[in-house]
């Protein structure tokens, strides 16, 4: 009855934090609506786009009367603004953004327009995109499984020790495996494949993603060593909060971003912390 207990929990807590990384990544798609004539439309932005090909936009508009523009440039500059007339395709209003390079950013803005009034998606507030390298499904897949499998064990081991449980200890040596194999294996080779770089963390740069995961395996680390000759249950729960905190920062968030003046690829805090010198 105990280990049923905390698995469920375990099992909640970790069904809240897949729910909460999908609403905030930065790499989730935009979703957005727009309200024409009594007519309510929903959408769904891109802000993530792999592989060689252009990225489709494609807006599902049933009034053939509605037609559509879309304004773009490359993130971060002041560069002038590109625009497209989006093509009416029956119900769908359809265009595209021009391919970058593994990183490389645009941002975008959508005007719909009917009986000369404008209506602006997202109130008016640019979309940002970013673009990668084709991530193999084989490889992305386990990466997203192990890492949020080590999620599930991190809390289970971290609850096992509020219920005092007496396999604390193992399920933290399983964290702490499975950590390593999505964070620290998979992980990198995601990022190669994404954007030709393996790893962009500490002591080589200072992505956010990498170095949070690096933050995560450094305490469960400490806690399996701290738990190997006495039991040190605190050490369990430090790093089970650890993981925690490390997983309520929305993925992706301050990651590798093209500069579109040297083509060198950097981290997205950098720009954003430039931005108010």
């Amino acid at each position: 009855m105990k280990s049923a207990i905390c698995w469920t929990i375990a099992i909640l807590i970790t069904l809240a934090a897949i729910f909460y990384q999908k609403v905030t990544g930065p790499t989730y798609a935009k979703k957005t609506g727009i309200n024409i004539n009594g007519a309510s439309y929903r959408f769904n932005l891109p802000r993530s786009h792999g592989g060689d090909n252009p990225c489709i936009i494609d807006l599902q508009v049933s009034d053939t009367a509605v037609t559509a523009r879309l304004e773009y440039r490359k993130f971060p500059t002041n560069d002038a603004w590109e625009q497209k007339v989006l093509d009416r395709q029956g119900n769908d209003l359809i265009t595209s953004l021009p391919h970058q390079p593994p990183a490389g950013k645009l941002e975008y803005r959508i005007t719909l327009e009917k009986n000369n009034r404008k209506y602006m998606l997202n109130e008016g507030n640019s979309v940002i995109i970013r673009f990668k390298g084709d991530v193999p499904v084989a490889v992305l897949i386990p990466h997203i499984f192990f890492m949020f499998f080590a999620m599930l064990l991190s809390n289970l081991a971290g609850i096992m020790v509020l219920f005092n449980h007496k396999k604390y200890i193992f399920y933290g040596k399983l964290t702490l495996a499975v950590l390593f194999l999505g964070g620290l294996i998979l992980g990198p080779w995601v990022q190669w494949y994404a954007f030709g770089e393996a790893w962009t963390g500490v002591p080589f740069a200072w992505d956010l993603t990498d170095n949070k995961t690096l933050v995560a395996f450094i305490f469960w680390g400490l806690a399996v060593i701290m738990n190997r000759k006495h039991k040190r249950p605190a050490y369990i729960v430090a790093a089970s909060l650890i993981m925690l905190i490390v997983y309520s920062i929305p993925h992706s968030m301050f990651g590798s971003e093209l500069n579109p003046e040297t083509g060198k690829i950097i981290q997205g805090w950098i720009t954003f912390c430039f931005r108010f010198i």
